[in-house]
């Protein structure tokens, strides 16, 4: 009886002893065998299914990630990512180790090495402030004649817990690039590329860290290709066939172009060099804008301006290459236009 009475007190302590280093393991850094590791950690993911496709194509289109972590407006920490291959295997997360707390994230994705963009900010821990981390386009004079390497932004508060385990949390991309068409259709064998000259000029070269446009950047977008083509028309199809045209010519201007705001229109210019003479002038975003549709009615006119971010506007000329007002295309949708508002 006394055997077990002194066994049972040793056992006690024992297990005691035991409580306590398990306790303290976290705070002394000890990892013990089965136990697992009680540090906190978060793993962050990304996804880009802002578009018109409700999809995720993070992995098929974005080629770098930048990640800054903020608390009170001061950088703590920043993470980035180029590899494309690591970019684009499943489950691809940037991990942090924080303490618990309130933060805010920041991703600028797409920078690549500045190719396109410039991150004004010198990022430094503990002096970077989340305002300073703005975005410039590159241009030459005030003029952007490239295909601008598309770029993506994203934001998201994290509470940061005390307790031990790894946890995971998705940011939601939002993307700024966008590519125009430009493209004119004229009956007739008359479309030369030379003959004409296209510009767009906005006013959104410079980006806020919460993705606002800021006002007082102009920039004139030249197209990064300009090319020419024709297609045979059979002269007997149609009901009104006599005044069909044996051949369709076409020019198409290509550009890329920064975040579209609503109400803070990109103004398209055309040309006619020859004649130095002005064939059209329109604002893109509010013409594209009138192609939303019934489906995407629920939509607000800026988030169909951030999914959407391919437009193909398609002019007819008449066979002495002057602006036919009474309809454009905008992404195969038939636009009916009154001669005023050109």
């Amino acid at each position: 009886m006394k055997t077990q009475t002194k066994f049972g007190k040793w056992g006690l302590m024992l297990a005691t002893l035991f409580v306590a280093l398990s306790t303290s393991s976290c705070k002394e850094g000890f990892i013990y065998e089965g136990e697992g590791d009680c540090g906190v950690y978060y793993n962050i993911s990304f996804k880009y299914d802002y578009n018109m496709k409700f999809a995720d194509a993070f992995s098929h289109e974005v080629k770098s990630v930048a990640l800054y972590v903020f608390q009170n407006d001061t950088l703590v920490e920043s993470v980035v990512e180029t590899r494309e291959d690591v970019l684009s295997a499943d489950g691809f997360a940037m991990p942090l180790q924080l303490e618990a707390g309130s933060y805010e994230l920041l991703a600028w994705a797409g920078l690549q090495n500045e190719e396109s963009f410039d991150l004004l900010a010198d990022v430094v821990v503990g002096k970077t402030t989340k305002q300073e981390m703005q975005v410039r386009m590159k241009s030459t004079e005030g003029s952007v004649s490239e295909d601008l390497k598309p770029l993506f932004h994203g934001t998201m508060p994290l509470e940061v817990t005390s307790e031990p385990g790894t946890y995971n949390e998705t940011m939601s991309l939002v993307k700024d690039t966008n590519v125009v068409r430009i493209v004119l259709q004229q009956m007739s064998d008359g479309v030369v590329a030379e003959k004409f000259r296209y510009e767009i000029t906005a006013d959104n070269a410079l980006l806020d860290w919460n993705n606002d446009v800021l006002e007082g950047n102009d920039v004139v977008y030249m197209p990064w290709s300009v090319t020419t083509g024709t297609a045979e028309v059979d002269p007997g199809y149609g009901t009104n066939s006599a005044t069909r045209a044996d051949q369709v010519s076409v020019a198409v201007a290509e550009f890329t172009l920064n975040r579209m705001i609503d109400g803070k229109s990109p103004i398209l210019t055309i040309w006619n060099v020859e004649e130095n003479e002005r064939v059209l002038s329109i604002p893109v975003a509010d013409y594209a804008l009138l192609v939303k549709g019934n489906y995407n009615a629920q939509m607000s006119n800026q988030e169909y301006l951030d999914r959407q971010d391919e437009y193909n506007m398609t002019f007819f000329l008449d066979e002495d290459g002057d602006w036919l007002s009474a309809s454009i295309i905008v992404n195969s949708w038939r636009v009916v236009l009154n001669d005023d508002i050109l």
